[in-house]
């Protein structure tokens, strides 16, 4: 078992401890179980809505991607959170094979020595045709 501290700010200290499961291979890109203490952020699906509702990145998965992961991180900080303190992440997306540029957009975004726990589901469409992607969060942040 290890325990990672991640500064958030010089007076918050957020500590999420990345457990590598034994008998289980270990994940791509990703933990199997992570584990913290503190308050939990839940954040909604989001999608590539610019602030005005207008789809950024229409037919372009990693622009779409980029701006998911602006809204995720628009979303955190109204939660008090960053993405340093996210334990988990789940993504809906329309190909499978967009996951390397979604993969690029969370890497931009995450510690990737220590990423957050994360399942990854094709499904078959989004509630606006135009979106390729959704992108779920839960955070952990101090008490």
């Amino acid at each position: 078992m290890s325990s990672e501290s991640n500064k958030t700010d010089e007076s918050v200290e957020t500590v999420l401890t990345h457990i590598p499961p034994d008998g289980v291979a270990p994940g791509n890109g990703y933990s199997h179980v992570v584990v913290g203490e503190g308050r939990l952020v839940v954040i909604s699906g989001q999608v590539a809505l610019d602030e005005r509702g207008n789809v950024v990145g229409k037919g372009d998965a990693a622009a779409q991607a980029r701006q998911v992961f602006e809204n995720l991180r628009r979303c955190l900080a109204a939660g008090g959170a960053t993405f340093a303190e996210v334990a988990k992440l789940t993504f809906y997306v329309t190909d499978v094979a967009i996951l390397p540029e979604v993969r690029a957009a969370r890497d931009a975004h995450i510690d990737t020595a220590r990423p957050p726990a994360s399942t990854a589901v094709q499904v078959a469409a989004l509630y606006r045709p135009e979106l390729l992607l959704e992108v779920e969060a839960l955070a952990i942040i101090p008490r």
